[in-house]
């Protein structure tokens, strides 16, 4: 699961009992040598499926982390292409890929932006969120968004219960839920607090039309369902 490159198991130790934000500043220069990275795969069919949504101006990565989102917005934004993470030592690795980035540190339930992009994109980012705190995420990004702009981000389909990938899911959020009763700082990652209902409902609320449509390209199930979704959230009330 790990290359050589990546942390070690001590690394990913003290991380983990740091608190978010300097958790990531430790991870940052082995950050992309770990799975948590967004695959390239992954980048290459959202661009694709965003591409005929556009054309697109400028464009905002939320929690860009080392800014693998920024290839995407660099693909479809005919302007300015703006990172924002509240993690210094992970923007630090994103301006060295992407140098002509605007790159902004700042925490994503208080956005310090006008209504300036057409475009916003995340990548694996929002079990960061609990959910009492996504509406408040929601409104901060569709204040960011021009109107008529976008919000989107592919969305995985969760496993089969009973499965491999849902007992690992199940026993990780447990084990974070058992590290924050016990330990402080709190370090917020969750996978199972972040489901399309409740997700599509917030959305709804905090003023976007919300569709979402098959990443074809990842591939569909057993059942026949895609194996993500690329969730698209129109800005349509001021």
């Amino acid at each position: 699961m790990f290359t050589p490159q990546g942390p070690t198991v001590r690394e990913l130790t003290v991380q983990a009992l740091s608190s978010v934000e300097r958790g990531y500043d430790l991870l940052a220069e082995k950050f992309d040598a770990t799975p948590f990275r967004t695959s390239d795969p992954m980048l290459s069919a959202v661009t694709d499926a965003l591409r005929p949504l556009g054309p697109f101006d400028a464009g905002l990565d939320l929690c860009c982390g080392t800014g693998a989102g920024l290839s995407v917005l660099r693909s479809l934004c005919a302007g300015r292409v703006t990172g924002v993470d509240f993690s210094a030592g992970m923007l630090a690795e994103a301006g060295r890929a992407h140098p002509t980035a605007t790159l902004v540190r700042a925490d994503a339930l208080a956005l310090p932006f006008a209504p300036a992009f057409d475009l916003a994109v995340s990548f694996g980012a929002f079990g960061h969120f609990l959910p009492k705190d996504q509406p408040t995420l929601f409104r901060q990004v569709h204040a960011s968004l021009r109107p008529g702009g976008l919000l989107a981000f592919p969305l995985p389909a969760p496993p089969r219960v009973g499965s491999l990938p849902y007992w690992t899911l199940l026993g990780f959020d447990a084990a974070m839920r058992v590290r924050n009763a016990l330990w402080r700082p709190p370090f917020v990652m969750y996978y199972r607090t972040f489901r399309l209902a409740d997700v599509r409902e917030r959305l709804t609320r905090a003023g976007f039309a919300v569709e979402t449509r098959p990443i074809d390209a990842l591939g569909r199930r057993e059942d026949g369902s895609p194996r993500c979704r690329l969730v698209v959230a129109r800005k349509t009330a001021v």
